[in-house]
């Protein structure tokens, strides 16, 4: 009986680390570029379970067996496998804001951050005080030649991640073109957003900010060739790949599951109670 005790206690912690992550989903449910964690699971060795009244052991040629019969196995709990991130595409959301971008494929924009470079889904940039093209939190995007300078709003990011810079007003700050206006001419090419992959990207570590770093087991960053890269759209973001109605639903199953271990636990500590007591009685 005392079994039981950690085995239902296993399935708590277990619905705990679930609920952890479910939760996490859908805090982030609105984040750009947001992916979703997933917590998987396995079970303890499985034990047979033979019948106490027939045991006996009888030898044979190449040493003994055990001649109680088996009547089936017995699960000895759970435990976390392991906690992943999932890095299915999210919908595309236009915003028409031009330092907005959005990746349809597999990559990761490059970003330089104090703890050396990091890489993100989350596309919604902006223009930062010394001119360079940031993250939210002030990183600056990396372009194949480094970080990625605009004096003004005059650049256009093409299908393929080239950044070019319009040669009618290179230097002018206060004059905005539209990447659509028929103001562009003889643009210049300026540089290619740094986009990189991985060997194995489940295995990426998240830092928070929808920043993430390689790890040993996902491999070092690899630039993407020409002619494999995902396709790039100026004016859109990534929305987070959360479905809050399926999160819901997770979270309903997780209450459910761990209240039915709570139960089994109660039920445990009840048959001993009566047992301890009956037998304290005889």
């Amino acid at each position: 009986m005392v079994r039981g005790w950690y085995t239902g206690a296993s399935g708590m912690r277990a619905q705990q680390w679930r609920l952890d992550a479910v939760a996490n989903n859908l805090a982030n449910v609105d984040t750009d570029g947001y992916k979703r964690d997933v917590a998987a699971f396995k079970a303890f060795p499985e034990l047979l379970i033979r019948r106490q009244d027939d045991d006996g052991v009888y030898l044979h040629p190449f040493g003994s067996a055990d001649a109680a019969p088996i009547i089936g196995k017995m699960g000895m709990g759970v435990e976390l496998n392991e906690l992943y991130t999932c890095f299915e595409q999210g919908e595309p959301k236009e915003t028409n804001n031009d330092f907005d971008i959005f990746m349809d494929g597999k990559g990761f924009f490059s970003v330089a951050t104090p703890w050396g470079e990091r890489y993100t889904r989350n596309g919604s940039f902006h223009l930062g005080k010394e001119g360079f093209l940031e993250t939210k939190e002030g990183y600056p995007v990396l372009g194949e030649n480094g970080p990625i300078r605009v004096k003004a709003n005059n650049f256009m990011v093409d299908k393929d991640g080239r950044i070019w810079i319009n040669a009618a007003y290179p230097d002018e700050p206060d004059i905005m073109v539209s990447r659509e206006s028929n103001q562009w001419e003889d643009p210049v090419l300026y540089d290619t957003l740094k986009i990189v992959d991985f060997d194995i990207d489940r295995y990426l570590e998240k830092q928070g900010i929808s920043l993430y770093r390689e790890s040993e087991t996902s491999g070092p960053a690899m630039i993407i060739e020409a002619g494999m890269r995902p396709t790039i759209l100026q004016g859109f973001v990534e929305a987070s790949n959360v479905d809050p109605v399926v999160e819901m639903v997770r979270m309903i199953e997780v209450n459910r599951a761990y209240e039915a271990n709570q139960k089994m636990i109660q039920a445990e500590e009840s048959a001993l109670g009566t047992l301890i007591n009956q037998v304290a009685k005889v």
